[in-house]
């Protein structure tokens, strides 16, 4: 080996170290559906759904109900956690800790439909997702009127859509620190209880992180919903750190 060449093996290790340092990391969403209420029959359909779009969409998918996983170390290597279908308290005082810790060191969160019938008696979850279940009407058809279409998971949508759901009313709401995606018109279903100001779907910036939450989903039949899918994709995308575009 010339001398030449001895003097540039420091820069070569040096370029090598730089490379492996800068490589992206895989995106990951955590997909986390345990419940201690109400159990959607949805979800198993939903969970490959979304495993599905990961595919399609340059993302790694880990599905659990085991709350254990709910350690800062582990959830540090995911882009966003997913709260999809969860009922009632499914976390430990110390997971709920880590979680609050990935959040404020710039994690993300996306909440599915019945994330908001989750861990009532912990306030700062409440406001990470924007508010709580109160009751729901019976499932019917319904107008949604999307008021932000810049939004990634609200710019392929009809600004006035049409959706068999289950629409829930809320309690406890923090609908004046989020930006509202779509409302609800309540004058196309029965049972609604927030007159002229039903939001939907939202997202916001918060204690560090990224929310984004939508009610719809319940029905199994949403996760063959292109338009819902692509709704939920740009909330994962907003979530999870990635390009917008």
């Amino acid at each position: 080996m010339t001398l030449y060449f001895k003097r540039l093996l420091p820069f070569f290790a040096l370029a090598i170290l730089l490379t492996s340092f800068y490589t992206p990391k895989p995106k990951k969403l955590l997909v986390y559906s345990k419940t201690n209420g109400f159990r959607h029959t949805c979800i198993e359909v939903g969970v490959e759904a979304i495993k599905k779009l990961g595919k399609e969409h340059g993302f790694e998918v880990d599905a659990t109900e085991d709350s254990t996983v709910f350690e800062f170390k582990n959830l540090k290597k995911y882009g966003a956690v997913m709260f999809f279908q969860t009922t009632g308290d499914v976390l430990g005082p110390e997971e709920e800790r880590a979680f609050q810790k990935y959040i404020r060191n710039g994690g993300g969160f996306v909440g599915v439909h019945a994330a908001t019938d989750t861990e009532f008696n912990w306030p700062w979850f409440n406001q990470l997702v924007g508010a709580y279940f109160e009751s729901h009407p019976k499932q019917q058809q319904a107008i949604l009127k999307v008021v932000d279409n810049e939004f990634p998971g609200t710019k392929e949508l009809p600004r006035d859509w049409s959706k068999w759901d289950e629409w829930y009313n809320f309690k406890s709401t923090h609908w004046d620190k989020v930006r509202v995606l779509i409302k609800l018109d309540e004058k196309t279903i029965t049972g609604g209880k927030h007159g002229d100001n039903h939001p939907i779907a939202w997202y916001h910036f918060y204690d560090g992180g990224r929310s984004f939450y939508t009610g719809l989903g319940h029905t199994e039949a949403s996760y063959t919903d292109e338009l819902f899918l692509g709704h939920l994709l740009g909330g994962i995308r907003f979530a999870m750190g990635m390009r917008l575009d």
